[in-house]
């Protein structure tokens, strides 16, 4: 008999790459392949064809980057999971779990950040009729409950994805690839420092409303003279963006669309977010950082740092849930050492206080106490 087969889903950048590590584990044992996120309905493929859904991981600029990283490194693809029939699958995303995969253990991978919870998302999850995607984002990822196991950034995501819906006998906490070893990015070659940071957001691409204008503004009076530094997200619509920005920040203003942003917070003295993972980053270099979400919360959830190995944690479930004859929160419940080799090393700061706000704009913090 052949080697069992795993198929692995990927999205962005990021969902991409992370499933390029985890399988790095794997690929001598089982027969990896990779397929872009993927539609379930026939709606969804017509959509699809369409092209009215390409702002999302189905497709557009999504699709054809992660098509030409699986070529870079010469990974197996079988779009749409044709080609084979799979004894594991695992996700990115459980926002569409196709129903003809449904039959294979799954996986879920927590990518990062997931969007703000608002009154939307909170009717699509209660209705269990409304598909997940219809919160237009990311909020319901991982609220499924579909997929065998999911396997999370923190004890703090735990609490947070067993409160939206998933069984709490079903997460494991292993700490999330990309985010789990911040320290790292203190070693980089990007030349620039000592500036403040603004990385923005997909909000509008998403559908949903930002006025970037006043959180532009916003930005230049954080920044207080300061050199600063613009970082597009990458699904973001550039020339309107960078419009923006000049209108601003001058015709001079330093606008990066590509570049490892990482790197680039790493570098900063101060970092403006929007709905950004990034901000973990700040956080696990400690550096003064801003948010939509609260600052709070964020470091309750904070990922844990690992020095690296969470995607070998995670290979680790997989095979061993590959080989178990039980459903996963079985495997989950079994295991001697559920995280054994997930030694966290981070300790959280004390989120910064703020100690002084502009008279004129109090939404505007001007001084922060230092942790």
């Amino acid at each position: 008999m052949g080697k069992k087969k795993i198929l692995f889903i990927v999205g962005s950048a990021n969902q991409t790459s992370q499933m390029h590590q985890i399988s790095e584990y794997l690929k001598d044992d089982y027969d990896c392949w990779f397929s872009q996120f993927m539609p379930d309905t026939w709606y969804e493929r017509w959509a699809l064809r369409k092209g009215w859904i390409d702002f999302t991981i189905l497709g557009g600029q999504f699709k054809r980057n992660a098509d030409a990283y699986l070529t870079k490194h010469g990974l197996q693809s079988d779009y749409l999971a044709e080609k084979n029939e799979y004894d594991m699958v695992v996700f990115c995303t459980d926002l569409i779990v196709p129903r003809r995969l449904r039959h294979a253990k799954m996986v879920w991978v927590q990518e990062g950040m997931v969007d703000r919870v608002t009154w939307w998302s909170k009717f699509v999850l209660w209705s269990r009729v409304i598909p997940r995607y219809f919160a237009m984002g990311t909020s319901l990822n991982g609220s499924s409950d579909i997929c065998d196991i999911y396997c999370v950034a923190s004890e703090g995501y735990k609490d947070f994805y067993s409160n939206m819906g998933t069984d709490r006998r079903k997460i494991a906490v292993t700490g999330i690839p990309n985010f789990d070893n911040i320290a790292a990015l203190k070693q980089n070659d990007f030349p620039e420092h000592d500036y403040v940071m603004v990385a923005t957001s997909d909000i509008r691409e998403c559908k949903g409303e930002d006025d970037r204008i006043a959180f532009l503004k916003n930005c230049m009076e954080i920044a207080a003279g300061r050199p600063i530094i613009f970082k597009l997200h990458p699904n973001e619509e550039v020339e309107r963006a960078k419009s923006e920005i000049m209108q601003v920040a001058g015709p001079e203003a330093e606008i990066y669309t590509t570049g490892n942003a990482e790197h680039m917070v790493a570098n900063c003295q101060e970092l403006i977010t929007q709905y950004s993972t990034l901000v973990y980053v700040g956080i696990g270099l400690g550096k003064k950082v801003h948010s939509y979400f609260d600052l709070t919360e964020l470091y309750r959830l904070m990922p844990d740092q690992n020095g690296g190995i969470s995607a070998r944690n995670i290979a680790a479930i997989c095979k061993g849930y590959m080989e178990f004859e039980g459903c996963g929160k079985e495997y989950l419940t079994q295991r001697k050492t559920p995280r054994a080799d997930v030694m966290p090393e981070f300790t959280p700061l004390i989120p910064p206080v703020p100690i002084a706000v502009s008279e004129e704009r109090p939404e505007v913090i001007l001084e922060w106490a230092t942790p």
